[in-house]
């Protein structure tokens, strides 16, 4: 009996941990697993990450990124954890090519039941 609430509790905390934004070389990452929406915001300096654990985080991007709004973007992911990092991860606006860089990751909405960051 001890084992199976052992096993549930690691189990539990493992699921938290995994909604929980990683830290990369002091950077916040994201997973895009935990992504349920990107919105850009209309002058194209900022993209707002909106998780399934119910956080919502903003990054503003390096500079604007003025055909972001009406032409979506694309990213290339080559990390085995599958995650976005601030100030590492480049985009591509699709009708464009135009290429952006994402800054810094601010949170808005903490995850369901936790305190903000």
């Amino acid at each position: 009996m001890k084992r199976c609430i052992l096993s549930a509790a690691a189990a539990f905390a493992a699921m938290v941990a995994a909604s929980m934004p990683a830290l990369a070389a002091g950077n916040i990452c994201l997973s895009t697993r935990n992504m349920e929406s990107t919105t850009p915001k209309d002058d194209g300096t900022a993209i707002t990450f909106k998780m399934r654990d119910g956080s919502v985080w903003r990054n503003d991007l390096h500079g604007r990124c003025p055909d972001l709004k009406f032409n979506g973007f694309a990213w290339t992911i080559r990390n085995p954890g599958e995650t976005v990092c601030e100030n590492e991860q480049t985009i591509r606006v699709l009708r464009s090519g135009e290429i952006c860089s994402l800054g810094k990751f601010t949170q808005l909405t903490p995850a369901r039941g936790q305190k903000p960051m």
